[in-house]
C-alpha cells in the first residue's frame, strides 16, 4: 500500500499533533505493508528523510501557510498522481478536495465547533469548513480518542466510517529512572535550563483552552504552604498567551514562577520525571499528549474531567473538575503532603502509559487505511 502522507504542516518545534503526525511517520517508515511518500514543506527534507529514511520525500509544499493551503487544493492531487499512490492521509483534519485516490483524516478534536471562543476567527471559519469537507469526502476517519469520536458524532454525525487510534508514547524516552547516577544527570540538565526542584510542572502551547490562569491562581494558593515550591510553565506562546503573562502579573508570586519557553526533547523527560506534581488544568482536550507523557515519565499527575484525559488517565491520575482553581489548589496540596498517595500514581502512571503504543496506534492506522481502501472500492463497483 503506498501512502501519501501529508507532513506539512508539522513545524520545526512540534507538540500534540506534531508530535503524532512525526511518530506515525516513523512507525510507517517501518511497516512491511506501507511503502511511504511524505508530502514536506521545501525547506524541511533533511529533517525528515532522518525521521523516515526508508520513505520517499516529496519536498515540494510552500512554506507559507496561506500558499500551503492552496498547494493541498490545487497540486496535491497532481502529486498523489505522480507517485502512484494509493492513499491520502491528511493528519490535521484537512485533505485536498479532489483526489482521485482514497483518503483518511485525522480529527484530534472538535473545539472548532464547541469553543471557537479559543482560537483565532480565521481559523475557526477555515477548519469548520475543512472538517466538514473531510467527513464528507474521505474515505474513512481516524479520531485520535473515544472522547474524540464521540464529539465528531454528536456535532456532525458523519456517515463516514469513523476508526479510533489512541496517541503512544516514547517509552524510551519517557520513563522513570531513579539510579543515582540517571537522577544527577537529569539536574544537570535541568540546570542548564534554570529548572531546579521542587517545582509543580506544566507543558504544553500557552492557549486559552489550556487554562494557565487557572493553575496560577492554584498555585497562589498554596504557595505560603510551600515556600521553596516552584511553578515552572513550558511551553512556546500560542494564541491568547497575553492572558497568561496577565495571570502571573497579578499573582504576587512572579519570582517563583519561571517559564522557560519550549523544551526540546532532550529536555522534556527529565522536566516530567522531576517534578514534584505535573498539573495538566486544560478545559477540553482531544487526547492530551503531554499528561500521558507525565504519567510514563513516573511523575504524579493532576488533571482535569470533562474530555479525553480521563480516558487516557484512567486511575493513574488525580482528576479535578475544569475551571476550579480551589479544587485544583486542593489536589496538588494532597499530593505534596501525601507522600504514600503520590507514591501510589509514580508507580500506577508507567503501568497505564504502557497501554499506550505507537506500534498499536500504527496497527489502528493500517485498519483504517485497509477500510478506506474498501470503501473506495464499494463506491467504484456502485
Amino acid at each position: 500500500m503506498r501512502v501519501l502522507l501529508d507532513v506539512s504542516a508539522v513545524p520545526s518545534r512540534p507538540v500534540g499533533a506534531g508530535v503524532y503526525t512525526i511518530q506515525i511517520a516513523r512507525s510507517l517508515d517501518e511497516h512491511p505493508e506501507v511503502d511511504l511518500v511524505l508530502a514536506a514543506r521545501s525547506d524541511d527534507e533533511q529533517r525528515w528523510s532522518a525521521i523516515a529514511p526508508n520513505s520517499t520525500v516529496a519536498a515540494e509544499v510552500p512554506t507559507s501557510r496561506p500558499q500551503r493551503i492552496l498547494w493541498e487544493q490545487t497540486k496535491a492531487p497532481k502529486l498523489a498522481k505522480r507517485m502512484n499512490a494509493d492513499l491520502w492521509h491528511g493528519p490535521h483534519y484537512t485533505m485536498p478536495a479532489r483526489l482521485h485516490i482514497p483518503s483518511v483524516v485525522t480529527i484530534h478534536d472538535l473545539t472548532f465547533f464547541d469553543h471557537p471562543e479559543w482560537h483565532e476567527k480565521s481559523k475557526v471559519l477555515f477548519f469548520r469548513r475543512m472538517i466538514r469537507r473531510s467527513i464528507r469526502n474521505a474515505s474513512a476517519l481516524i479520531c485520535v480518542s473515544h472522547h474524540t469520536k464521540d464529539r465528531l458524532t454528536a456535532v456532525l454525525d458523519p456517515s463516514t466510517p469513523i476508526h479510533v487510534a489512541s496517541h503512544g508514547v516514547d517509552h524510551a524516552r519517557f520513563r522513570p529512572l531513579n539510579r543515582p547516577e540517571e537522577i544527577e544527570a537529569d539536574l544537570n540538565l535541568l540546570g542548564h535550563n534554570g529548572i531546579r526542584p521542587p517545582y509543580l510542572a506544566f507543558v504544553g502551547t500557552l492557549e486559552p483552552r489550556k487554562d494557565i490562569p487557572s493553575l496560577v491562581e492554584a498555585f497562589t494558593e498554596i504557595a505560603d504552604d510551600y515556600p521553596e515550591l516552584r511553578l515552572v510553565i513550558a511551553g512556546s506562546d500560542g494564541w491568547g498567551a497575553k492572558e497568561v503573562r496577565d495571570s502571573v502579573a497579578r499573582s504576587g508570586y512572579t519570582t517563583r514562577i519561571l517559564r522557560p519557553g519550549y523544551l526540546p526533547a532532550e529536555v522534556l523527560a527529565p522536566f516530567l520525571r522531576r517534578a514534584s506534581v505535573v498539573a495538566y488544568p486544560s478545559l477540553e482536550e482531544g487526547f492530551g499528549l503531554p499528561a500521558l507523557e507525565a504519567l510514563a515519565s513516573g511523575a504524579p499527575v493532576v488533571t482535569t474531567t470533562g474530555s479525553a484525559m480521563a480516558e487516557v488517565c484512567g486511575e493513574a491520575a488525580r482528576l479535578t473538575p475544569p475551571a476550579v482553581p480551589n479544587e485544583l489548589a486542593a489536589a496538588i496540596a494532597g499530593l505534596l503532603d501525601d507522600r504514600t498517595e503520590s507514591e501510589r500514581l509514580r508507580i500506577a502512571g508507567p503501568a497505564r502509559a504502557s497501554t499506550f503504543t505507537w506500534d498499536r496506534a500504527t496497527t489502528n492506522h493500517i485498519l483504517a487505511y485497509r477500510d478506506a481502501m474498501d470503501q473506495a472500492s464499494k463506491r467504484v463497483g456502485k
